[in-house]
């Protein structure tokens, strides 16, 4: 299968995941999991920067219009987008990821590395979209709790979909 078919039909699941089970999840009013924005965090690393921000903000685009939420996402997504390749570049390799056509996994950067770059990458997320959406800084500390809260629960999610998806790579490496 090719990799445009595979993303093409992770950004359908992922989406319909988020629109139609994901969305209806919020816990004491402070956890909101998104998952939709693995999507952007495992395009492959040869991905232009043009693209990836074209990419991110039509991928948080959709779910404004799902959400009826005006840029909310796509202002977050857009900032993931054009951060990533920064964050790559600071986890890499000197010589660089061995097969740059590949996508970000931790059978690809290191299971330590894949955490803390989904981790960033979540957490710059999650504070631009909820303080855009609070938009009041009269309640930090609610604010910052959503922020942590979802955070957590959406890596505990990334981290779900990774032991779906990702053991199957990385069971034939650790025995290659």
């Amino acid at each position: 299968m090719s990799e445009l078919l595979k993303n093409i039909i992770r950004f359908v699941l992922l989406m319909f995941v988020q629109v139609f089970i994901l969305n209806n999840i919020m816990l004491n009013g402070l956890v909101q999991p998104y998952l939709y924005m693995l999507f952007i965090l495992l395009l492959p690393f040869q991905t232009p920067r043009w693209l990836l921000l074209i990419i991110g903000t039509a991928t948080g685009w959709v779910l404004d219009n799902f959400m009826h939420t005006p840029g909310l996402h796509a202002a977050a997504c857009a900032a993931v987008a054009y951060l990533r390749p920064f964050l790559i570049g600071m986890l890499s390799p000197q010589g660089g990821f061995e097969d740059t056509s590949r996508s970000p996994s931790p059978a690809t950067m290191g299971t330590t590395k894949f955490i803390f770059y989904a981790g960033m990458l979540v957490l710059i997320h999650h504070v631009i979209y909820f303080t855009l959406e609070v938009f009041d800084f009269q309640a930090p500390r609610y604010l910052a709790m959503k922020i942590l809260f979802s955070t957590l629960i959406t890596l505990l999610l990334i981290f779900v979909y990774g032991l779906l998806f990702f053991e199957k790579r990385l069971k034939r490496r650790s025995f290659s």
